[in-house]
């Protein structure tokens, strides 16, 4: 308690110990780090703590309770009082940096627009429920044993079988890792990878967070151009051939959602097997392609040069915070030191939850309805948005919609925040110093057909104002 009060006490001052002790106790009630009806410690505990007489903690407690700060009794000990005579203090400012921005914009809650999230209200909440509570009774129970630090078995397997069926990926459970979402997933990979100082190619437009991950490991990235056929791989060979890393989204690439095609998946993969070179495939939305069969995996094509890295964010919730990565052969056993001694897996009770829900048939039954629920949700907003003269590409599991040239698509999202919308800018997907192009992203997932009309109503104005 002492620390969480931070007491400090100073011998040598002019003020006595016991009057010390009542200033510090009662600036921690004044400011609500210690809350109305919170217990404070003994007369011995606290004076164990604090080095002091009993007494001396005796006394500072009389002193707050004539103030009526606190209220002693013999059942419940010394307790702040109720409704405690508090000073206003205003709330400190944000440490800067402490949230990036980048990371805010994913998590602002479920609102229409918002990318990167599930639509919650068609999942089977009450059935993942009751499979979590039953893990989480096992994990208890269970003797108290440290975890396979590369998870759960019945998981790894589970993924490894899924992915053969779906993504055309042929891998081993010990090839499996997994870990704390696509960040975690990430982070391993690149520490595993060792490619400080050297340059890593990152598409422009491409997810921000990720280019930030590359500069946080030391990395210099690239910025190569996307066009109607993903990654632009001849470019990228012209300027930084000699690049360890190239972090791309074959499937739906993110954020324009157009697929790598075969021709530059082919020539990727020849690239990287020249150069000694690794990719990081992000499949972050696996088979969840609307608008045509899903693409095989690139891991599927170079399984000795690919690092695949998946999640189930966006098919199942992004609190679970549970993701993987396939270590191509070589590298299994040093991503094994690797989770083993800075990443290890999430705990065993969503790992098992995870794994029977995916056992038992419900993951696929699931992500076929999904499909239809998106592609319902994705086909009424491009109808609403035609019928207000405003004209979108399908992106993924969300509307890319292109603004003119100088429209402000910051201030259109931060006028949209103010009516419940969360659309994303897409000039924040740029690599900073370059052309960054003007248009807003508008998820699909939470996009509810009666929403839609008052929704693109308040938009259309906006992008009218700011354009």
């Amino acid at each position: 308690m002492a620390k969480i009060l931070d007491l400090k006490l100073d011998r040598a001052a002019g003020t006595s110990l016991a009057e010390q002790i009542r200033i510090g106790i009662t600036e921690a009630i004044n400011s609500g780090v210690l809350a109305p009806g919170a217990k404070l410690p003994s007369w011995l505990d606290l004076a164990a703590q604090l080095g002091v007489a009993r007494g001396t903690v005796q006394a500072a407690y009389e002193r707050l309770a004539d103030k009526q700060l606190v209220v002693a009794s013999r059942s419940g000990g010394t307790r702040v009082t109720d409704l405690p005579t508090r000073i206003a203090v205003p709330e400190p400012s944000p440490v800067e940096g402490s949230l990036p921005s980048l990371y805010q914009d994913f998590s602002t809650g479920t609102s229409i627009f918002q990318n990167g999230v599930p639509a919650l209200d068609s999942f089977p909440v009450t059935l993942f429920a009751r499979l979590r509570a039953h893990a989480a009774r096992a994990e208890v129970a269970a003797p108290c044993i440290y975890p396979d630090p590369r998870g759960e078995l019945g998981l790894r397997r589970e993924i490894a079988a899924h992915l053969a069926l779906s993504r055309g990926i042929k891998c081993s459970a010990s090839q499996i890792f997994i870990t704390g979402g696509f960040s975690g997933a990430l982070g391993v990979a690149l520490w595993v990878l060792r490619a400080e100082g050297r340059s890593a190619w990152v598409e422009n437009p491409g997810f921000p967070p990720s280019r930030r991950a590359l500069e946080l490991a030391r990395l210099a990235p690239v910025p190569i151009p996307v066009d109607e056929n993903g990654i632009d791989v001849a470019f990228g060979i012209r300027h930084a051939a000699d690049a360890a890393v190239a972090l791309v989204t074959p499937g739906q690439q993110a954020p324009t959602g157009v697929p790598l095609s075969l021709a530059r998946r082919v020539q990727l993969i020849e690239w990287a097997t020249h150069s000694d070179a690794w990719i990081i495939e992000d499949d972050y939305l696996g088979e969840l392609q609307l608008m045509r069969r899903a693409a095989p995996a690139l891991a599927s094509l170079g399984p000795e040069r690919v690092v695949h890295i998946g999640s189930f964010s966006k098919t199942i919730s992004p609190a679970l915070r549970l993701g993987f990565v396939i270590a191509p052969t070589p590298l299994v056993s040093r991503f094994a030191e690797a989770v083993m001694c800075l990443a290890p897996a999430p705990g065993p009770a969503v790992q098992s939850a995870t794994a029977e829900f995916m056992r038992d048939g419900h993951y696929i039954r699931h992500l076929r309805r999904m499909k239809r629920v998106y592609s319902s949700r994705s086909n009424a907003l491009h109808a609403m948005l035609e019928s207000r003269g405003m004209t979108a590409r399908p992106a993924g599991l969300a509307a890319l919609l292109w603004l003119p040239e100088g429209a402000n698509d910051g201030a259109i999202v931060r006028g949209a925040h103010e009516f419940g919308l969360a659309p994303s800018p897409l000039s924040a997907w740029f690599s900073p110093g370059g052309v960054q192009h003007p248009g807003l992203l508008l998820g699909v997932s939470n996009a509810t057909e009666d929403r839609l009309p008052a929704a693109c109503e308040h938009l259309h104005r906006l992008i009218l104002r700011f354009s």
